[in-house]
């Protein structure tokens, strides 16, 4: 799929679609232009316009040098991003950004939301979107706003898991807690990693702003997401040593449910042990048993047992194990 925009005096606008043998058309006049999952004849239509379209194994490449680099005058830098896939499962996965002066192209084979709500956001960013460079900034700043509204709502869910572990949760609502809270690490890793490789990405910008013509202008931009990227990373490591409090205090309170159980059928059990002991004695096949050829001896048998389980009870009771 690709979708290409070029500026209005407010805001972009996207131009029309095309079918695969137009889609040339009208991108000469494109300042942005938006890969997802694209077809070849898109590949081939981009590559037109002088730009190579990197596979999705060469995103996935780990290398420093294959996700930052410089080539022609051209910055393509490669970014982790939390996105969905077209089946809605979340995953992270990389996006790459090939910025030069004339356009800047973005290619993603999943869908982060900044992308869609960059579009109609693009005006109001602090950058604006009046050329190729300022469209990079103003959706770098989307999508750090994007991860800050990620780790709020992680934080509300958190506190929300908290108020349930700690309040009167039952056993099978601490086993949903601590699946929830294993979904909200897991989430935080991948804003983590989106944080990282985003400040990599803008300090590799920023070093290359000196051959740029409005790189003056732009710096204080690129330092001030720098910085809001630097605070949000902190607030992640906050929320995650949060799930590491909020996983040992859930797994404390299901082990205190287990003793709980435990303690209980541990007290039955002793109470039920004298009534057992004299059960025992008296189903013995011993000659001499005076009490088994009396009338009483079963009323006497039965009277023993009870007595024995109660001052059982009363003990425990007066030990306060109960």
């Amino acid at each position: 799929m690709l979708h290409a925009y070029k500026p209005l005096p407010r805001g972009l606008a996207r131009l029309g679609q095309q079918s695969p043998t137009e889609i040339g058309a009208d991108l000469e006049q494109a300042f942005w232009i938006d890969l997802y999952r694209p077809l070849d004849s898109q590949v081939v239509a981009v590559a037109a316009l002088g730009v190579e379209v990197p596979t999705l194994a060469d995103m996935e490449e780990i290398e420093i040098s294959n996700r930052l680099y410089r080539e022609e005058g051209v910055d393509v830098m490669t970014v982790v991003l939390p996105g969905h896939t077209p089946s809605g499962e979340h995953i992270s996965g990389p996006v790459s950004f090939i910025l030069s002066s004339a356009r800047l192209v973005t290619v993603r084979h999943h869908a982060p939301r900044s992308f869609a709500t960059y579009p109609e956001r693009a005006e109001r960013t602090t950058a604006g979107c009046r050329t190729p460079e300022r469209i990079f900034l103003g959706l770098i700043e989307e999508i750090v706003a994007r991860q800050a509204d990620l780790l709020e709502a992680a934080g509300k869910t958190l506190d929300q898991v908290s108020a349930r572990v700690l309040g009167q949760a039952r056993p099978m609502e601490l086993k949903a807690a601590l699946g929830e809270v294993g979904k909200q690490g897991e989430l935080l890793g991948h804003i983590r990693l989106a944080l990282l490789t985003l400040e990599r990405a803008l300090s590799f910008y920023d070093q290359t702003l000196a051959t740029h013509p409005q790189g003056g202008e732009l710096r204080p931009l690129a330092k001030a997401l720098m910085r809001d990227i630097t605070a949000l990373a902190v607030h992640n490591d906050y929320l995650s040593s949060r799930v590491s409090l909020t996983v040992d205090a859930t797994l404390g309170m299901i082990n205190l449910a287990q003793n709980n159980t435990v303690r209980i059928l541990s007290v039955v059990t002793a109470l039920f042990l004298p009534p057992t002991l004299i059960a025992s004695a008296y189903g013995m096949n011993f000659a001499n048993m005076p009490e088994l050829s009396q009338p009483w001896g079963y009323p006497f048998a039965l009277a023993l047992m009870v007595a024995s389980a109660f001052l059982s009870w009363a003990f425990f009771k007066w030990k306060d194990w109960l």
